[in-house]
């Protein structure tokens, strides 16, 4: 059995470095007052991305996939997910991902690689590979936790809660998702204090971070303020949450900018723009993660990516899966030629898809 680890060490992608985006492309920087001065980005594209998919992904190509997007500057790599493989067969090689990025040899980079685990049986599973942060997957309303879980919201936390205890007892960092924030496609708009009280249970159990989902992309900018705002009243303040919006509706950034307003600094966006949710089929894709970090270098917030290799990654990923990436951002900059926008989207010679 693994000895537990605190970090991960990857090598950088293979292939030769691609050039920086020169500025002249990049959008101009001018900040807003109130603003965080740092944002950090929990990539959820190796795990909520990829679970969308029809087809499975090879664990050879999900292992680089993750090795691409560290190399690109992101610290925090949602990497997969212990929920049982008759739920989610695209995850099914859980351990395969895990154990493929221990000690790999070259310069070491300290990486958080948070798994999804859905009971006690997937933290144990999580324990013996030596994972340091997991997440549970909760619900704000019944009819999708009834869905996804097979339980009442009640009965989910009651499950949930061994499992934040044994985590916290072994070290481990633990993040809570709850779903189903702003509007559920069997229930309609979800009443802020049903999100405040289960958003409560979850920290009351012992989660260090809180993601807020807009699971089927209905939130709008004001739902954001007055979502949070409550939250705050409720002692829930906006350094144990982040914020996870899809762009079912083109609205992902413009919430992503009122919940900065808000004091969140803690962003989930996936490469590419993968992802929905395989349990509601009105979910199309996350905030892609080029999308973000093209709005928040325009307003001078660091995230430490860079964008040209994060460009490069989703147009890597998009050609194994066999079309165009639904990010804004990828398409705008690896569709122009290399010499004046600086991105070589060409496969590198020693691609082994090519």
């Amino acid at each position: 059995m693994p000895e537990p680890r605190h970090e991960t060490q990857l090598r950088p992608s293979a292939g030769s470095p691609r050039p920086p985006v020169p500025d002249h492309l990049l959008p101009a920087t001018s900040a807003l007052s109130g603003l965080p001065a740092a944002v950090r980005i929990h990539e959820v594209g190796p795990r909520d991305g990829l679970q969308n998919e029809s087809a499975i992904v090879l664990t050879d190509v999900k292992a680089q996939f993750i090795r691409r997007l560290a190399a690109a500057g992101l610290t925090t790599i949602e990497a997969t997910s212990f929920v049982h493989p008759k739920w989610v067969p695209q995850l099914a090689d859980a351990a395969d991902v895990l154990t493929a990025l221990v000690d790999e040899p070259g310069p070491a980079s300290s990486l958080d690689l948070p798994v999804l685990v859905p009971n006690e049986r997937g933290l144990d599973r999580a324990l013996a590979l030596g994972a340091r942060h997991i997440a549970v997957f909760g619900s704000a309303t019944e009819t999708f936790a009834r869905q996804n879980l097979g339980r009442t919201v009640d009965e989910s936390l009651e499950m949930f809660a061994p499992v934040v205890r044994r985590a916290a007892a072994s070290g481990l960092r633990v993040r809570g998702y709850v779903s189903m924030c702003f509007g559920d496609p069997w229930e309609g708009r979800v009443p802020v204090p049903q999100v405040v009280d289960v958003v409560r249970r979850l920290a009351d159990l012992g989660c260090d971070e809180l993601s807020l989902g807009d699971t089927i992309g209905v939130a709008t900018p004001g739902l954001v303020h007055e979502l949070l705002e409550a939250l705050a009243d409720a002692g829930i303040t906006a350094d144990r949450l982040a914020v996870h919006f899809h762009d079912t509706y083109g609205q992902a950034l413009s919430n992503t900018l009122a919940a900065l307003q808000a004091g969140i600094t803690v962003v989930d966006a996936s490469a590419g723009g993968l992802g929905g949710c395989p349990y509601a089929k009105s979910a199309t894709g996350n905030l892609a993660t080029e999308d973000l970090v093209w709005m928040l270098n325009g307003l001078g917030i660091r995230t430490g990516v860079d964008l040209a290799a994060l460009v490069d990654t989703s147009v890597w990923m998009a050609r194994r899966l066999g079309r165009p990436s639904a990010s804004r951002t990828v398409r705008a900059l690896a569709g122009q030629p290399t010499d004046p926008h600086g991105l070589d989207t060409r496969p590198a010679a020693d691609d082994p898809a090519v």
